[in-house]
């Protein structure tokens, strides 16, 4: 159907899914239906490592262990709406007969970005458009998983676009964040986030821009942003296919840190250069995750972008996180990011990249009248302004306004020719090229960067509106394509963590009286955002996967070590009680 008629065919589509997946969930047996039993808890708070034993052993049925896991997805579901689509009950069936119940993942539960390829079930990435068509085979991530004895069971929810920090779509509606309902579970790969806080284990997603990151901060879980080449990432679609100025990556998450590195390990250890022609041949090398965990650390803190200072609770957990750094007996230094690529450059120049199409791509896959993601929508309003009309906004921005930063992204943010786009591409390798040589540098020896995960806790839904420029902490190292890791520490206080003054004269207060930051900040509210968790993010260079999930490890041990017991800062961070 013609647009505009094509609305209709939009609405059709949307409520025959809804429909489809609502019955998915009713029609499974009662027994899924029930509360968690002994059983039950005792195999999701057990390592994945002990349980791929068992099973190896057949101590325990791979069945058993996705039925509990199958609980967990009808729990979450109800909670937070983050499924998309539910692949039992066929997965029990891949469990008797398609995995490999010898192998490192052997019946260990894994949940999906919807994004990803699964034989019988549609790869949508929330597009009504692009439903109904089911996958004709497994994409090579899946078959990679099955051979390794993981059993896929559940495809989970993504932001229309893949371009923010909220997971929502018309055609499958919003995910909630697992702690306060109000709140994003983050994005893009927000349905991960909140079904691993609720007591999923592993789970793989994609990062852009902060993807895998930002959910884990705001669902508080943990995950590693893997630099390119070393996950693989075929058999999967996007809303942006060909977009190669910022490199997607796949990556894994998990509900405990134990986790994410034994489920990074086993896959590295699957060699998926066999499966996926992207991924580089290099093996898991044990001896760089055991070195970072047994030395003394020097440590770089990043405690800003420059760009939208921390608020309140985020710079709390930063500054909990060196204290106990410190107490371990690690050197923490301040450190000022090369001149010529500070964290802003990496932020106009990311966004001149990925969306050098001027925004057509992403706005291509939708039926007529299809909602979008509200910051994904003010990015095309200024990608479609004509070009007199843009400058005189740039014009309006930079000198009534006198906000130097937005209007830098305004001027530039704008469909790029072929020609311009190699020049992006060349400042973008300048750029990589400026920060190899200061890490270099005899000064800057640093063996990893400490930084937070975003400015802010969770963001209301519909902030991204706003928002949608607040991206620089995670960005910046996608440009760079670094490792990085996140994981939680603690949660918003609305009285630690409460604005000692108005936001805006906060912000003018520290510098950062733009629009950039206050389309963050004025979402801030330690109250209403108390409960929601916080998180850091631990950065290494490229390919540095072993050594970032090493790193993890020492910043989580110091921070169980540590304890403050005038300010009550430190200790374990505390996991989603399940019910």
């Amino acid at each position: 159907m013609l647009p505009p008629f094509d609305y209709f065919t939009y609405r059709s589509v949307r409520n025959s899914k809804r429909r489809e997946r609502a019955h998915r969930f009713a029609s499974l047996p009662a027994a899924y239906h029930t509360h968690f039993t002994a059983f039950d808890k005792s195999i999701i708070n057990k390592p994945i490592e002990e349980l791929v034993s068992e099973v190896q052993g057949s101590s325990i049925s791979a069945v058993d262990v996705l039925r509990t896991y199958g609980k967990v997805a009808v729990k979450a579901q109800e909670k937070t709406n983050c499924v998309t689509e539910l692949l039992l009950p066929e997965a029990e069936t891949w469990a008797q007969s398609e995995v490999d119940l010898q192998g490192p993942l052997a019946g260990i539960p894994v949940s999906l970005k919807d994004s990803v390829q699964v034989k019988g079930f549609d790869v949508s990435v929330g597009y009504t458009r692009m439903a109904n068509k089911p996958a004709t085979e497994d994409g090579p991530m899946v078959k990679l998983l099955k051979d390794a004895g993981a059993v896929p069971y559940a495809k989970t929810a993504l932001p229309v676009t893949l371009l923010s920090f909220e997971s929502a779509n018309a055609l499958w509606g919003r995910c909630l964040n697992p702690h306060v309902p109000a709140y994003s579970p983050g994005g893009s790969t927000g349905g991960e986030g909140a079904l691993l806080a609720l007591g999923g284990r592993i789970g793989i997603g994609s990062d852009v821009a902060g993807s895998v990151r930002v959910p884990a901060a705001w669902s508080g879980i943990y995950s590693l942003r893997c630099s390119t080449g070393r996950w693989p990432k075929a058999g999967v679609s996007t809303s942006m296919a060909g977009q190669e100025g910022v490199a997607s990556v796949f990556s894994p998450m998990a509900r405990t840190l134990n986790d994410l590195t034994y489920f990074t390990k086993a896959i590295i250890g699957m060699q998926p250069w066999k499966y996926d022609y992207t991924v580089h041949p290099i093996s898991w090398r044990e001896d760089e995750e055991t070195e970072a965990q047994s030395k003394k650390l020097r440590i770089g803190l990043m405690s800003t972008d420059g760009v939208v200072p921390p608020t309140p609770a985020i710079a709390r957990s930063l500054s909990t996180t060196v204290r106990a750094l410190k107490a371990a007996g690690h050197d923490v230094v301040e450190i000022t990011p090369p001149a010529k690529a500070d964290p802003f450059t990496g932020l106009h120049l990311g966004s001149q990249l990925l969306n050098s199409d001027g925004c057509v791509t992403f706005n291509s896959h939708r039926y007529s009248f299809e909602p979008s993601d509200p910051g994904a929508d003010q990015l095309t309003r200024i990608c479609n302004l004509p070009a007199p009309l843009r400058y005189l906004y740039y014009l309006y921005v930079r000198y009534i306004r006198r906000d130097s930063k937005w209007a830098a992204l305004i001027r530039t943010f704008s469909h790029k020719s072929s020609a311009e786009l190699w020049k992006l591409v060349a400042q973008r390798e300048a750029f990589r090229a400026t920060w190899h040589a200061w890490w270099d540098g005899e000064s800057q020896q640093y063996d990893f960067i400490l930084c937070p995960v975003n400015a802010t806790p969770a963001l209301p839904h519909k902030a991204m509106r706003d928002a949608v420029s607040s991206c620089g902490y995670t960005f910046l190292w996608n440009v760079l394509d670094y490792t990085a890791g996140v994981l939680p520490v603690s949660h918003v206080d609305p009285k630690k963590d409460a604005l000692p003054m108005p936001y805006k004269k906060m912000l003018k207060h520290l510098g950062a009286n733009h629009a950039i930051a206050k389309g963050a900040w004025m979402h801030y509210d330690a109250v209403k955002m108390a409960g929601l968790p916080t998180a850091v993010q631990v950065v290494g260079r490229r390919w540095q996967e072993e050594k970032v999930l090493g790193y993890m490890a020492v910043v989580e041990r110091a921070l169980e070590l540590y304890w403050d017991s005038a300010s009550g800062e430190g200790g374990k961070y505390p996991l989603i009680e399940l019910d």
